[in-house]
């Protein structure tokens, strides 16, 4: 059953590299609220304070080759209107490897009297690495003529664009991080036919506070993801934050996962998240699920404490 499982995961990364006509999909992520700025680069600085955030994803835990992902982002603000960001993510699976490094520009406009409409650039480098020699699993062949092609760290510009609109309670962004399709060639096949090619993915995210008393807010939120050639990815969550201190969510992604979330803040600058997913699909039986991490320090200004922080 595992062998399965994996000649599975085997096939289907090799068809995504090995013919355009499939799509290549971003890193996904469950605690996507709390990673805005790595789908959304008009999100920089809009926390009005320097943040830092580290997030680490173990995808279908138990199935060897299963997606690994590891983040690290920060963004400040720079002025009144001005935000600055950075990102790094790393992304394996099986066969391939992906690192992005991108910086983040925003800049946002008073358009009533308590929201902000704030417009994001995103550029940086992308590299790509195929290694098809990791592709034996025992009933797969590497030595076939048709499976041997590998991408050595192939670079990439990546440029990206987006909007975000917020207010205390409600949020609503439209992104697109990469809007470059650029086409990886193996040159060891001489080949005039892409191994590999990015496509642009679109994001729309939106989610609102509702008080339910001093102590208590509630939060639904959704994700949208689309991209070219791919099933639309569906994310629906809820949120409760205790006291300002615990959050407990659960979500659902669409045909796919039911995730429980957890995070607490543990001082004004430091919040600790966990996240599980539990397939709802034929995959179930293959893994142990999915698990999910992050950490954010924020640093304030000398004797400034943020009494309320916004809940997204």
């Amino acid at each position: 059953m595992k062998k399965t499982a994996i000649l599975l995961l085997a096939l289907s990364v090799i068809g995504l590299f090995c013919n355009e006509s499939y799509a290549q999909q971003d890193a996904q992520y469950t605690q996507y609220m709390y990673n805005t700025l790595s789908i959304n680069p008009a999100y920089a600085g809009s926390r009005d304070v320097l943040s830092i955030v580290g997030l680490y994803r173990t995808q279908w835990v138990g199935l060897d080759g299963a997606p690994q992902t590891g983040t690290l982002s920060l963004h400040s603000p720079v002025g009144e209107r001005v935000g600055l960001g950075l990102n790094i993510t790393r992304d394996e699976i099986f066969i391939s490897e992906e690192t992005y490094i991108d910086g983040d520009f925003s800049y946002s406009f008073n358009v009533s009297e308590t929201g902000q409409l704030a417009l994001g650039l995103k550029a940086g480098a992308h590299l790509l690495n195929i290694d098809s020699a990791l592709a034996n699993t025992g009933e797969f062949n590497p030595g076939d003529a048709d499976a041997q092609f590998n991408v050595d760290n192939k670079f990439s510009p990546q440029f990206g664009i987006g909007a975000y609109y917020y207010t205390d309670k409600f949020y609503l962004g439209l992104s697109a991080p990469n809007i470059l399709e650029t086409e990886h060639f193996d040159e060891s096949l001489n080949s005039n036919s892409s191994t590999a090619k990015e496509r642009v993915n679109y994001y729309l995210m939106t989610g609102y506070t509702f008080p339910l008393g001093s102590d208590l807010k509630f939060k639904p939120a959704g994700l949208v993801k689309a991209v070219d050639g791919a099933p639309l990815q569906v994310d629906l969550s809820a949120n409760m934050l205790v006291k300002e201190k615990l959050t407990l969510g659960l979500a659902y992604r669409w045909s796919a996962a039911l995730s429980a979330m957890v995070g607490f803040q543990i001082s004004d600058q430091l919040m600790l998240g966990f996240a599980y997913d539990r397939e709802t699909t034929e995959l179930q039986q293959y893994n142990d699920g999915s698990f999910e991490f992050f950490l954010r320090y924020e640093l304030f200004k000398r004797n400034e404490r943020l009494i309320s922080p916004r809940f997204f």
